[in-house]
């Protein structure tokens, strides 16, 4: 063997060995982790001194295909976490009769206070790509996207008791504390419409009479988006939002141990993909919960480092400030 053969030789190892992680890793994303659902709990404190809590249980990116039904029983199985409220932050299909399985998924649901936006992917089915291909740069929707049953969805929505609230404002006591509630369409089409929402909030106002709600609560205001584009997020904070909720990032989908998000989708930064982080603007700050999501599209099947999940957040009373 000549000397010029041991680099070669070594070379053509490492090359197999890396071949070979990359090979696990997908089969490991793409088989198991992208199914291994988790039930994140969080806990903020933003509700007047001594108030009850209020459970808020969060579903994001669902990209609901009917033959999943693993995640469908997943889903239906959190009913028995019998929350106060739920949040659903959109990109709930993911196939032409993703309708079928979110009505198995949700139905549980009937008569349990709900909000609801819409992602793009609640209009338009996904389309053939490249599994990585969302590494290169924000994702855009292909013109021969095919039209999904968004008429459908909000009907049954609608039928659970769920509130739309894409470019849209309401308001509820849940618990004995009166919560604002304002919301946008997907950021991430540019069919968010902050413009009208200091006009939806008013209007909100001047309908909510002032023995609507209890005397001695103040309102908290929670904001409900798909994408978390800064320019939304912003919004809201000067709008007076204690508490925000998205989705669409699903948390980078594929991650690397030790740095985390690789990409966002969006202009949010990496390290805030997922979890519950503090956004500042001006001399505001709101809580930041963003979902990693139940699904991905059935053309990119695979999470690593990033765990499918919903999200149960536990609003709680305490003194004014944040940690």
């Amino acid at each position: 063997m000549t000397r010029s053969s041991v680099p070669g030789r070594a070379a053509g190892v490492a090359l197999a060995t890396a071949a070979a992680a990359g090979a696990a890793a997908f089969a490991w994303g793409s088989l198991v982790e992208r199914r291994a659902y988790r039930l994140r709990h969080e806990t903020l404190a933003v509700l007047d001194a001594g108030a009850a809590p209020i459970r808020i249980l969060h579903l994001s990116d669902l990209h609901m295909a009917p033959w999943q039904h693993g995640k469908q029983e997943w889903v239906r199985g959190l009913a028995a976490l019998e929350p106060d409220l739920v949040i659903n932050t959109g990109d709930n299909l993911g196939h032409r009769d993703g309708l079928t399985g979110i009505r198995h998924a949700l139905e549980p649901f009937a008569g349990v206070p709900g909000v609801f936006v819409h992602g793009s992917n609640d209009y338009f089915g996904p389309t053939t790509k490249n599994p990585l291909g969302y590494l290169l740069g924000p994702s855009e929707r292909p013109s021969e996207a095919e039209r999904l049953d968004t008429a459908g969805l909000e009907e049954f929505f609608a039928s659970l008791g769920w509130v739309d609230l894409n470019n849209a404002a309401h308001w509820m006591t849940l618990r004995n504390s009166p919560l604002e509630f304002i919301g946008t369409a997907d950021a991430h089409r540019g069919w968010d419409r902050l413009d009208s929402l200091p006009g939806a909030i008013d209007e909100l106002r001047e309908q909510v009479e002032p023995d609507d709600g209890p005397a001695d609560r103040e309102s908290v205001m929670i904001g409900v988006t798909h994408a978390p584009y800064r320019r939304v997020l912003d919004s809201f904070v000067t709008h007076g939002t204690e508490v925000i909720f998205a989705g669409h990032t699903h948390g980078g989908q594929v991650c690397v141990p030790g740095v985390g998000a690789l990409v966002t989708n969006c202009d949010l930064p990496r390290e805030q993909a997922s979890g519950v982080s503090l956004w500042n603007h001006a001399l505001g700050t709101a809580y930041l919960e963003v979902s990693a999501g139940l699904g991905t599209s059935i053309y990119a099947p695979v999470r690593f480092a990033c765990p499918p999940e919903a999200v149960l957040v536990t609003l709680v009373g305490a003194d004014i400030g944040y940690p």
